[in-house]
């Protein structure tokens, strides 16, 4: 099978172990940088171009996007889905997860635990998302992040209006989330590959910091998760219809509350923490779900269902008292239409 990795350095942890697992089993492995690709779009022809030749056949290729390129990236990915090659993650799927607000959104809409979540873009708002996310201290974080960069704590009401002014200011669009005091700077990553949850860690953050994430100083150790987590993870995954996943959640008083969602997960901490192949675990599944794309006779693709399965308008639940009429009776509540729930 002919593997194409899309990654800005072949060198790095994460990429070389992809390269190695797929060579061990036998695998021609190519690693090209999206920035290299020339994306040509015509009618019923679409094609890309490496250097001055078009690119070669491949069978499938695993997309490793950082956010610093995300819109060429996912151009790149996208365009590869349009040509018929199967993609580990499609583009949809990764702009899903790496939009924070948007996975919030869609996790909730699952009926998904997540932090309290605001969204505000006027200095008169504050207040009132404060009051939401249970008064400080809070987080506050930009829209698209990643490992860590873009996360702040703010201890007071003060300091949450400054920062949120100055990123405002700098164009910056902000959410404002609940602070989980009893996760004590303590999280979970799990890793999802093909529905399954592969390999966990648990996540501490150094003395003095709230991020747990490796690359801000946090210690990491290998754990076999909950029931409930691994569900949760699991679900999750699926929502973002992503087939790789890295999927962060805090320890809350009610169980687990989903944190992050990262389509492009780091292996090396999660390797080294739990001992397991992570990136073998891939190249199976990559295997597998190739045969299943040509085996598979639907014609709706996955990405097709993630779309209309965002579309689908809220179910709003029923009220828990009908309303009275003017002699005091109860009166069947008026069904609420589809255009009232979309505004």
């Amino acid at each position: 099978m002919h593997l194409l990795v899309l990654s800005r350095n072949a060198s790095l942890y994460s990429t070389s172990r992809l390269v190695l697992a797929a060579r061990s089993r036998g695998h021609d492995v190519m690693v090209a940088d999206p920035l290299d690709f020339r994306v040509v779009i015509s009618r019923g022809r679409p094609s890309m171009f490496l250097g001055d030749h078009a690119v070669p056949h491949v069978d499938v290729v695993i997309p490793r996007i950082g956010a610093s390129i995300t819109n060429y990236g996912l151009a790149v990915v996208r365009q590869f889905d349009m040509m018929g090659v199967p993609v580990l993650n499609t583009a949809v799927a990764i702009a899903r997860s790496r939009d924070k607000l948007r996975a919030m959104q869609l996790l909730t809409k699952k009926d998904i635990d997540v932090p309290t979540t605001v969204c505000a873009r006027t200095p008169g708002s504050v207040e009132l998302a404060l009051q939401a996310v249970g008064g400080t201290p809070a987080i506050v974080k930009l829209q698209q992040g990643t490992q860590g960069i873009g996360t702040m704590i703010a201890e007071t009401p003060q300091a949450v209006s400054s920062l949120l002014e100055t990123l405002w200011a700098m164009g910056q669009d902000i959410i404002l989330q609940q602070y989980i005091a009893e996760s004590k700077g303590r999280d979970y990553r799990a890793i999802v590959v093909g529905g399954r949850v592969i390999a966990a860690m648990r996540r501490q953050a150094k003395h003095g910091e709230f991020r747990s994430n490796l690359h801000r100083g946090g210690n990491a150790v290998g754990v076999s998760l909950p029931k409930h987590y691994i569900s949760t993870a699991i679900s999750a995954t699926k929502v973002m219809g992503l087939e790789v996943a890295g999927v962060d959640m805090l320890e809350g008083r009610d169980g687990p509350k989903i944190l992050e969602i990262n389509s492009s997960p780091g292996l090396e901490g999660i390797e080294r923490a739990s001992g397991v192949d992570v990136a073998g675990a891939i190249i199976l599944h990559a295997e597998r779900f190739v045969a299943q794309r040509k085996s598979r006779k639907t014609k709706k693709g996955p990405t097709d269902i993630v779309i209309e399965d965002e579309r689908r308008p809220y179910r709003l639940k029923k009220l828990a008292t009908p309303p009275a009429t003017a002699n005091g009776s109860a009166r069947p509540a008026r069904k609420t239409k589809a255009s009232e729930i979309r505004g």
